[in-house]
């Protein structure tokens, strides 16, 4: 999946499947980041609550 909001393809891409897989969609070599449902779910509550920890 592709964010909405993208233009000219400047953004990341997504493919869920028994894991979350990330990339930018711009930057194909640079790999993909792979993280499992619940590290996603606490990725995204942390962002949402915007506390972070060093």
């Amino acid at each position: 999946m592709k964010s909405s909001y993208s233009e000219n393809s400047a953004c990341v891409e997504a493919k869920l499947s028994t894991e979350l897989l990330v990339r930018d969609s711009k930057e194909h070599e640079f790999g993909t980041l792979t993280f499992s449902p619940n590290a996603w779910q606490h990725f995204v509550t942390t962002l949402r609550e915007k506390t972070f920890s060093s």
